[in-house]
């Protein structure tokens, strides 16, 4: 098994890395009507439709509609996929300070999308998690 399962550690080597853009959630009624030359930051087939992360002027420019502008946070450090409570500790974190997050995990790390506007107190957020874990 891959990656950090104890949350001490996890907590205590946590950093953060802002990414530029801003990114906003699509919903498309079936793959089959994904813009072949789109490149989305994720997609995720649903029951419902196929869920698309992407960068906001992306979006504005093929004329899809959006919602949650937001901003992405990576989590730099490489949490084990079966790592229990990281994210639910850093979500509980955030919405104690009346901020929403979803939460989207790759293979190596971890990657938080919160509100447009409201990173920075993310980022302070996040890096008092970890000053505390010290």
């Amino acid at each position: 098994m891959s990656g950090e399962l104890n949350l001490q550690a996890l907590f205590k080597t946590l950093t953060t890395t802002l990414d530029d853009g801003v990114y906003v959630f699509i919903t498309l009624p079936s793959s089959d009507q994904v813009p072949a030359d789109i490149k989305p930051r994720m997609r995720f087939e649903e029951a419902e439709g196929t869920t698309l992360i992407m960068l906001k002027p992306e979006a504005e420019a093929l004329g899809l509609a959006y919602e949650f502008p937001c901003r992405m946070i990576t989590l730099n450090v490489h949490s084990s996929l079966e790592a229990v409570g990281f994210i639910a500790y850093i979500a509980t974190q955030l919405a104690k300070h009346d901020m929403g997050v979803n939460p989207v995990s790759g293979f190596y790390h971890d990657h938080c999308f919160v509100p447009d506007g409201r990173e920075n107190d993310a980022l302070e957020i996040l890096a008092d998690i970890a000053k505390q874990a010290q």
